[in-house]
C-alpha cells in the first residue's frame, strides 16, 4: 500500500516528539516517580529564588553598618530586581528552542555561585554585582518553573499545580523577613546569602538524574543576539529610571528623561528587528492573540497593584499607627496567607469546574479592588483590625488571579511557544510592579507634601525652620525614626508646656496627612483594577486542553 508523505514524515517521527508548529499532541507519560521528584525540586528551587527577594530587608541595616553605602542602599535589592527581569524573557524563549534542563539546572548555578559571592562581599558595590549574578540566576529560575508545569501537565491539569507554585511565592514573602532577621542575629549578615548553598546543591543534583530534559525536535535555530542585546538596553534603562525618578533625581531632570528616552527608542528598535528575526528572542506573534494581549495587560495592572500594597501598607503600620518596623513587615504575613490559600484554591478550581479562567480572573480582580478600595478609605482613626481586614481581602483577589492568567495564556498558544508567553506574564508583572512603585511613591511623595502644608496650623509653620518644614514635607521621619522625634521634642523644648502641645499638633497633622496621602495611593491603585476588570471582560474562554504537550525526553 502506498502511504503519502505526511503518513511517513509521521511514522519516521520520534515517540514524545512535536513539530514547533504542532499545537496539540498526545504525548507518552512520565513516570510518576519523576513527576514527584521533579515537582519537589522545582518548587524548593522556586522558593530559593523568591526567598531571596525578601529574606535580605531584615540584614541590610547590620549589612550597611558592616559595609557602609548608604546612598546605594536600595540598589541591593534593584540590581536584583533588574537582573531578573532582563532575564525572564530571554530565557523563558531560549529554553523553548533548545530545551528547559540546561536553563533550569544553569539558573540554579548561577544563582549560588552569587549566592556564596555575596556573602563574601568585602563593599557594597560588591554585593550590588554580586547580587545581580543571583538575579540572572533567579530569573532563569522563575521563568522555567512555570513553563515547565507546562511541559509537564496538560492545560486543564495545570491549575492544581499553577496555585501551588503561586503559594510558594507567598510562602517566601511570609517567611523571608523573620527568617532574614533571625540568621542576622544569630550567625550574620553573610550567611543570609550562604544558606542558599546547602539547600541549593541538593536541587542540583537532584534535576541532574530526574529532571526530565524536554525540549523541541526540528530545524537548527538560529539564535537572535540583537533580539536578546535589544531586550536588555530596554529593561535595564527602563527599570533604573523607574527606581531613580523621584528619588536621587527629579522625574523631569535630563537624567531620568534620557534614561527613558532612551529605553523608548529601544522599544522601536526592538519591534522592527524582531519582525524580521528567524527565531525571535520575543516572537511578537504571540500578542496578536488576544487571550494573551488581554492577559498580559490585566497582569501588569494587577503586579502594579500587588507591589503597592507590599510597599505602603508597613509605611502606614509604622508612621501612621505607630507599629515597630519589625511588627509592621509581620503584618502583611496574613495578606500573604491570603493569597497563598486563595492560589491554591483557584487553582484546584480552574482544573476541577471546567477551567473558567475569565470568570475566576474577574472575581480575582474584584475582590482585589475591594481590599484596595478598603485600603483607599483608612484615616489616623483606622485601626489595625480594620487595616488588616483589608490587605487580607487585597491578598485573596491577588491569590485568585496568579493562576488564572498563566494558565489562559500557556492554553492560548502552541509548545513552541510555551517558555517565552509564560515568562511574559512574570516579564509584564515585574515591570508593572516596579512602575507602580515608581508613580504611586512620586504620587505619595507629592500629596504628603500638599497635603502637609495645609494642614499645619500657622503658629507651627511659623516656629519651624523654612529648611526643617521643607525637609519634613518630604520625609516625616518624626513618625518612624525614635531619633529624628527626639531632636524634633528637644527643638521645642524650650517652649516649655506650649512646645509640648506643639509637637504633639504637628505629629498629629504627619499622621492625618500621611494617611491621606497613602489613602490616595490605594484610591489610584482601585481605578488600575478597575481598568484591569474592563480588559479581562474582553479575555476569550477557550476550553483548557486535556492532553499534555508533545515533547523529546531524554
Amino acid at each position: 500500500m502506498t502511504r503519502n508523505p505526511a503518513e511517513r514524515q509521521t511514522e519516521r517521527r520520534p515517540p514524545n516528539v512535536i513539530s514547533d508548529s504542532t499545537h496539540q499532541a498526545d504525548a507518552q507519560p512520565l513516570p510518576r516517580r519523576h513527576i514527584v521528584l521533579t515537582m519537589g525540586g522545582l518548587m524548593l528551587a522556586m522558593f530559593l529564588a523568591s526567598l531571596d527577594q525578601t529574606i535580605v530587608s531584615t540584614a541590610m541595616p547590620r549589612i550597611v553598618a558592616d559595609l557602609g553605602g548608604f546612598d546605594r542602599f536600595t540598589w541591593v535589592t534593584t540590581a536584583y530586581l533588574v537582573a531578573s527581569t532582563t532575564v525572564v524573557p530571554i530565557a523563558g524563549r531560549l529554553s523553548d528552542l533548545y530545551g528547559r534542563k540546561a536553563f533550569f539546572l544553569g539558573g540554579i548555578c548561577i544563582f549560588l555561585i552569587g549566592s556564596m559571592l555575596a556573602g563574601l562581599s568585602q563593599s557594597m558595590n560588591q554585593l550590588i554585582a554580586f547580587r545581580a549574578v543571583q538575579g540572572i540566576g533567579g530569573g532563569c529560575i522563575m521563568a522555567m518553573s512555570l513553563t515547565t508545569i507546562g511541559d509537564l501537565f496538560s492545560p486543564a491539569e495545570r491549575g492544581k499545580y499553577q496555585g501551588v507554585v503561586a503559594g510558594v511565592f507567598g510562602l517566601s514573602s511570609i517567611i523571608g523577613p523573620t527568617l532574614g532577621g533571625f540568621i542576622t542575629d544569630t550567625l550574620s549578615w553573610n550567611w543570609v546569602f550562604y544558606v542558599n548553598l546547602p539547600v541549593g546543591l541538593p536541587v542540583v543534583a537532584l534535576f541532574i538524574r530526574f529532571f526530565p530534559n524536554i525540549r523541541p525536535v526540528g530545524r537548527v535555530h538560529r539564535l537572535d543576539y540583537a533580539g536578546m542585546a535589544l531586550l536588555a538596553l530596554i529593561v535595564v534603562p527602563l527599570l533604573v529610571g523607574l527606581s531613580l525618578g523621584g528619588i536621587q533625581y527629579d522625574w523631569l531632570s535630563p537624567q531620568i528623561i534620557g534614561i527613558l528616552a532612551f529605553a523608548v527608542v529601544m522599544i522601536l528598535v526592538f519591534v522592527a528587528v524582531e519582525r524580521r528575526a528567524s527565531d525571535p528572542i520575543m516572537p511578537l506573534s504571540i500578542y496578536s492573540n488576544r487571550t494573551v494581549s488581554v492577559s498580559l495587560v490585566a497582569v501588569f495592572l494587577t503586579g502594579f497593584g500587588m507591589f503597592g500594597s507590599i510597599i505602603f501598607i508597613p509605611l502606614f503600620f509604622q508612621g501612621v499607627l505607630g507599629a515597630s518596623a519589625t511588627s509592621s513587615g509581620s503584618f502583611l504575613t496574613p495578606m500573604m496567607l491570603g493569597m497563598v490559600v486563595a492560589a491554591g484554591l483557584s487553582g484546584q478550581t480552574l482544573s476541577r469546574m471546567g477551567g473558567h479562567y475569565r470568570i475566576q480572573g474577574l472575581i480575582g480582580i474584584v475582590i482585589m479592588g475591594v481590599g484596595a478600595l478598603l485600603l483607599s478609605r483608612m484615616t489616623a482613626d483606622t485601626s489595625f483590625g480594620q487595616a488588616v481586614a483589608g490587605i487580607v481581602i487585597t491578598g485573596i483577589g491577588l491569590g485568585i488571579t496568579f493562576p488564572s492568567f498563566t494558565i489562559a495564556v500557556q492554553n492560548a498558544v502552541p509548545p513552541n511557544l510555551l517558555g517565552a508567553a509564560t515568562s511574559a506574564t512574570q516579564f509584564y508583572r515585574s515591570v508593572g510592579g516596579a512602575l507602580g512603585l515608581a508613580v504611586l511613591g512620586s504620587y505619595m511623595a507629592n500629596r504628603f507634601a500638599t497635603g502637609l502644608d495645609d494642614a499645619l496650623p500657622p503658629p507651627i509653620r511659623e516656629a519651624l525652620p523654612a529648611d526643617q518644614l521643607a525637609e519634613m514635607s518630604n520625609n516625616p521621619q518624626a513618625l518612624v525614626n525614635p531619633e529624628a522625634l527626639e531632636q524634633l521634642q528637644a527643638g521645642f523644648a524650650g517652649r516649655g508646656p506650649q512646645g509640648a502641645a506643639m509637637v504633639e499638633q504637628l505629629l498629629t497633622a504627619l499622621r492625618e496627612t500621611l494617611a491621606s496621602a497613602i489613602g490616595d495611593v490605594f484610591l489610584v491603585v482601585t481605578v488600575a483594577l478597575a481598568v484591569s476588570f474592563v480588559v479581562t471582560i474582553f479575555l476569550k474562554e477557550v476550553p483548557l486542553r486535556t492532553r499534555r504537550p508533545g515533547a523529546r525526553v531524554d
